[in-house]
C-alpha cells in the first residue's frame, strides 16, 4: 500500500510513511470490508461516514507538518484511523466525533491498539478550546466555509488542513497557515470529495 499508493504519488515525509506502514488499517473497517482495507479508495464505516483512502490520509498528514510532541486536533474521528496515524507519528492527539456510536467505537479500537488518543463526542465546529492552542488541526469532513473558531485555536506557525465545498460536489482541500502576527494564508492542495461536515443542529 505505502509503496504503490503513497510513495509513488509523491509523499516523502518519513514519519508519515512509517506511520502508514505501522497502523493496521484493517482494524478500522467493518468485517465485510477487511479484504479491501488496503485498497486505494474510501470505505463505508456506517452512519453515512467513510474511512478516507490511504493516499488522502497520508497527504493530509504530511501537509499538516507535525511530528513527535506536537498537539493536534482532529475534527471528524470516524473510524479513528487518521487519529491513529497521527498518534503513530508521535503527536498528542485530540479528536472530536459528533456521532456517538462512531466516537465509542473509535475510542475502543484506538485503546485496543494502544494509541493514546483523547476522543470527544462533540460538535467540532467550535474546536476544543480547553486543549487549545494546537500545533495543527485536521478536518476530515467538508464544511461549506472555514470555521473561524478553528483558525483561532491554531498556534502561531501552525496549520490547518481542511476540505471546503458544497455537499455532493467537488470540494477543495486547503492548507491554512497562521504566522507570528496572526496573518492567515491559504494554499490550494487540489480537488477532493468528502462527506459533509455535520453540526449538532443538523
Amino acid at each position: 500500500m505505502v509503496e504503490s499508493q503513497i510513495e509513488a504519488r509523491g509523499i516523502t515525509d518519513p514519519n508519515v510513511l512509517e506511520a502508514m506502514r505501522t497502523v493496521p488499517r484493517h482494524r478500522f473497517v467493518a468485517d465485510d470490508n477487511k479484504g479491501d482495507a488496503y485498497g486505494d479508495h474510501p470505505l463505508p464505516i456506517g452512519y453515512g461516514q467513510t474511512i478516507s483512502q490511504p493516499f488522502i490520509v497520508a497527504m493530509m498528514s504530511e501537509a499538516l507538518n507535525v511530528g513527535p510532541g506536537d498537539k493536534v486536533l482532529e475534527i471528524g474521528t470516524g473510524s479513528g484511523y487518521q487519529a491513529a496515524v497521527l498518534a503513530a507519528m508521535g503527536c498528542e492527539v485530540y479528536t472530536m466525533e459528533i456521532i456517538p456510536e462512531l466516537a465509542v467505537r473509535a475510542e475502543a479500537t484506538l485503546g485496543e491498539l494502544g494509541y493514546d488518543v483523547t476522543v470527544g463526542n462533540i460538535d467540532g465546529y467550535f474546536g476544543w478550546s480547553e486543549h487549545a492552542p494546537f500545533d495543527g488541526i485536521i478536518v476530515t469532513a467538508a464544511p461549506d466555509h472555514v470555521p473561524q473558531p478553528l483558525i483561532e485555536q491554531l498556534k502561531p506557525g501552525a496549520a490547518m488542513v481542511i476540505p471546503v465545498g458544497p455537499i455532493g460536489a467537488m470540494q477543495t482541500m486547503w492548507r491554512f497557515s497562521v504566522d507570528a502576527d496572526g496573518l492567515v494564508t491559504g494554499e490550494n492542495l487540489g480537488s477532493v470529495i468528502f462527506v459533509p461536515f455535520t453540526r449538532a443542529e443538523d
